[in-house]
């Protein structure tokens, strides 16, 4: 059996976990839409420990963004403003099909200021927690086109195939558990910071349950950070998108990169050995999240390093660092990931890759890679919707992460604020 061959046989034990849906919590949510279904949370406080998580996430909001660090500090200057040749006219133009077809009150919900703190109120799960913006599923037709045409417009090729793939897999689980109008191809909202120029920084946001981008655009740059992407199950096996799979690649790749370690180089990155340990400090694990440290509203958190130094690592392993890179950063257009990707290999000294669970092949694992520059983290959870209750490979998170403020381009932001000043003081 080839390794794709083993990882379809793996991916398609999701039916062996297609929950019971002659239950109250099915029945509930075949009901309603994906506004009925955020009453109960927000109002009814149902499930109630995704209501105490939400409570909480509210709390961090009200920090101000400081950005991820590995010690509390965060450090300057990693991050320049520089020609990464995105097509920006390209980009405006697809921006202003859309904006001229909002009516009043869809525009004054979706156009918002740059420096807005709604940047941040994101997040992954089917529950619609923040109703700003555009609801695409709620849109005519060619509303509803346009907003694709953009993401089209600014992601790579690959990185908008894997958003339409997210978006359909997506489908395919509302379809699964009857849920068709809380989780489908278009249950994402879309949102506008700023307002789109060629030579100005502005902004959107996408967001629904397993697909989350967060993009920053100036002139010819571009920051997708925070991004989150998810599936369960994360392959399709009937209907008219059979055969969609994604995060295979971050899959096998990272559990290839832990195989071909050393035995102490191993030791050294395997951080705790069961996927729940009862070694893991108090928040270490918890019910959504699981393993992440860094999903949505944790845009202030202390996450220090572990595990091994990517540069104490030989040619092979840190070529597989690069590929595992390279597929984190497949939603940015090709030169722009380039250079980001040389930006991480000149960090590979303070670059550390750590481990949780087991390594052999049908093991469910996390792993995260973290640098001043990137994290990124792989995470194999239990069921939420299927019934899983154990950590399975067909049930994925994955997220990055741009630490030291480089979330929502606010390093860029920074920059740009001060430079604006200065021209303002000399002309004056």
């Amino acid at each position: 059996m080839t390794s794709t061959e083993k990882q379809d046989a793996q991916h398609g034990e999701f039916r062996k976990f297609l929950p019971d849906l002659d239950t109250p919590r099915f029945h509930a949510i075949a009901k309603n839409d994906a506004y009925g279904h955020a009453k109960e949370l927000l109002e009814h406080h149902r499930p109630p420990w995704l209501y105490g998580l939400y409570v909480h996430w509210r709390k961090l909001f009200e920090e101000p963004f400081k950005g991820v660090t590995n010690d509390g500090t965060v450090r300057p200057s990693l991050f320049p403003i520089r020609d990464e040749g995105i097509p920006i006219a390209s980009i405006v133009a697809a921006a202003h099909a859309i904006t001229s077809q909002l009516s009043p009150a869809q525009a004054a919900k979706t156009t918002l200021h740059i420096d807005s703190p709604e940047w941040r109120t994101w997040s992954n799960p089917e529950f619609l927690l923040s109703d700003k913006g555009i609801r695409l599923e709620s849109l005519t037709p060619p509303l509803r086109t346009s907003v694709l045409a953009l993401l089209e417009a600014t992601l790579s090729p690959e990185g908008y195939a894997k958003a339409l793939a997210a978006m359909r897999i997506n489908h395919f689980l509302g379809e699964l558990v009857n849920a068709p109008r809380v989780m489908n191809e278009h249950s994402y909202n879309f949102v506008l910071f700023g307002t789109p120029a060629v030579d100005k920084p502005w902004g959107f946001s996408f967001y629904g349950h397993h697909l989350c981008l967060s993009v920053f655009l100036y002139k010819t740059q571009i920051v997708v950070s925070p991004w989150f992407t998810g599936a369960e199950p994360n392959c399709i096996d009937e209907g008219p998108w059979k055969g969609t799979r994604i995060l295979h690649e971050e899959e096998r790749l990272g559990l290839l990169l832990m195989q071909s370690l050393g035995e102490g180089e191993r030791e050294k990155a395997r951080t705790y050995v069961k996927m729940k340990d009862e070694k893991m400090p108090k928040g270490r694990w918890n019910h959504d999240d699981q393993r992440h440290l860094c999903g949505a509203y944790r845009d202030n958190r202390v996450v220090p390093y572990e595990g091994v130094v990517v540069a104490s690592l030989g040619a092979e392993q840190r070529e597989l660092v690069r590929k595992i890179l390279g597929q984190y950063l497949l939603y940015l257009p090709e030169k722009s990931r380039e250079l980001k990707l040389e930006d991480c290999e000149e960090w590979f000294g303070e670059t550390y890759f750590s481990w949780i669970g087991g390594y052999a092949d049908d093991d469910p694992f996390y792993y995260r890679i973290q640098s001043p520059v990137v994290i990124v983290e792989f995470d194999h959870h239990s069921g939420v919707f299927l019934a899983n209750s154990e950590p399975a490979k067909f049930h994925i998170h994955t997220l990055l992460r741009t630490p030291n403020a480089g979330d929502y381009g606010f390093a860029l932001r920074r920059q740009i604020g001060a430079s604006v000043a200065q021209e303002y003081v000399w002309e004056g």
